[in-house]
């Protein structure tokens, strides 16, 4: 009897995942069809491109904008992924955003993609800046690099589910907030960021919408 207790444990993880749990089952919904940027928007500055089934966003030092690619649609609770690659500068994940103008382009939360070691982290642009930071010494463990050391292809999760917003890297969890008070609902974005030289990949970015 005692052997079928850690099975019957394991059945009901997967069928009734914790709140950090990575989200195993569910549909999932392109937002990217590889080929071009239907369904998204772009806010300037920076250049946003689809090369090689991947989305290319690249912008100069010169330019303080934060050039964006966002969604048409906005989305309340739903947990997303998306494959990233950072070549160089400070990229993010941006969910629940509204458009204000201006040099940063959006207000709203965002998971920070970037090609040192604050990546899976939950800034509030607009807000209240960090809200939670990654623990470094983990994103350096996580982080897949190529092997000449540059950046290779990584997975970024969010779930956003009322006030509960998880963050995982490559199937670990760097951040969790419970019973936040911030942002409801709003578009997805892609960033560069301004006054940096930058060059960031994505595909593959999927939505699951909570039921």
């Amino acid at each position: 009897m005692t052997t079928c207790i850690p099975l019957i444990f394991s059945l009901y993880l997967a069928l009734f995942p914790g709140p950090g749990a990575l989200p195993q089952k569910g549909k999932w919904t392109p937002l990217f069809d590889g080929k071009t940027l239907k369904g998204w928007h772009t806010i300037p500055g920076g250049q946003w491109e689809v090369k090689d089934g991947a989305i290319v966003g690249t912008s100069a030092k010169s330019d303080d904008r934060h050039g964006l690619l966002v969604t048409d649609k906005t989305y309340r609770d739903f947990t997303a992924r998306l494959k990233f690659k950072v070549l160089k500068g400070n990229s993010g994940f941006y969910f629940r955003v509204d458009e204000v103008g201006g040099t940063v382009g959006v207000n709203g939360f965002q998971a920070e993609v970037e090609d040192r070691w604050e990546t899976g982290g939950l800034y509030e642009t607009g807000g209240r800046e960090w809200v939670a930071k990654a623990d470094t010494a983990n994103v350096r463990k996580w982080i897949k690099l190529d092997r000449n050391g540059a950046q290779d292809w990584n997975q970024l999760t969010v779930s956003a589910k009322g006030g509960n917003i998880t963050v995982w890297l490559n199937g670990h969890q760097t951040v969790q907030l419970t019973n936040d008070p911030g942002r409801a609902a709003g578009h997805l974005a892609l960033q560069l960021h301004g006054g940096q030289d930058m060059h960031v990949l994505y595909k593959d970015v999927e939505i699951q919408i909570a039921e």
